[in-house]
C-alpha cells in the first residue's frame, strides 16, 4: 500500500469535488445548464475507471483509495439520482432512485459488517456489476442531460431502459455471502 494522497486517489477526491458543481450547474441559468451538468458527471463518472487503473498500473493502491473510491461512487450516484427526482417528480423515478439508492447503502453496510467478520473478500465486484455501473453511468448520464418524457426522444427510452435494469439489478444482487 502506497501513500494516502497520490494521484489515483486525487482523481476519486476530484469526483467528490466535482458533486457541487454537477448539481450547481444542473440547476444554473446558463444556456445549456443541463448538458454540461451531464458532461462534468461524465468527466467524473470516467474518473471511476481512471483512477482504478492508475493504482493498479503505477502500484498506486491505498487503504485510502479502497476506501474512498466506492463512497466517491455512491455519492455522484445518489446525487445525480436526487437531481433527476427533483427535476421530474414522478412516482417511478422516485422509486427506482429509491431502490438504487437504498441498494447502494445496503452494499456499503454489507461490506463493512463483513470486513468486521474478516470476510471482506466475500463481497467484492464482479463483472456484472460492471456492467450495471456503466449502464447506470449512462442512463443516468442522458437523463441529467435531458429534461424531456422518455417516449419523446429515442436516445431516453434506452436510458430509462439502462435506468430500469440498474434497477432490477439493485433488486436482484444484494451479495449475501450464504
Amino acid at each position: 500500500m502506497k501513500t494516502t494522497l497520490n494521484f489515483a486517489n486525487l482523481l476519486t477526491l476530484f469526483r467528490i469535488a466535482s458533486i457541487p458543481l454537477i448539481a450547481t450547474l444542473f440547476f444554473s441559468s446558463i444556456d445549456n445548464a443541463r448538458p454540461i451538468a451531464a458532461i462534468v458527471f461524465i468527466l467524473a463518472a470516467l474518473t471511476d475507471w481512471f483512477d482504478g487503473w492508475v493504482a493498479r498500473e503505477y502500484d498506486l493502491s491505498s487503504r485510502f483509495g479502497a476506501f474512498l473510491d466506492p463512497v466517491a461512487d455512491k455519492l455522484v450516484v445518489s446525487v445525480a439520482l436526487i437531481l433527476i427526482v427533483q427535476s421530474d417528480p414522478s412516482l417511478t423515478n422516485a422509486v427506482i432512485a429509491s431502490i438504487i439508492i437504498g441498494r447502494e447503502i445496503t452494499i456499503s453496510a454489507l461490506r463493512e459488517w463483513m470486513a468486521e467478520l474478516g470476510e471482506r473478500h466475500h463481497v467484492s465486484v464482479i463483472g456484472f456489476a460492471k456492467l450495471k455501473t456503466i449502464l447506470q453511468m449512462v442512463g443516468l448520464s442522458c437523463m441529467l442531460f435531458f429534461k424531456v418524457p422518455f417516449w419523446h426522444r429515442h436516445l431516453s427510452y434506452w436510458n430509462h431502459l439502462s435506468y430500469w435494469f440498474c434497477c432490477t439489478y439493485s433488486l436482484d444482487h444484494v451479495y449475501l455471502p450464504i
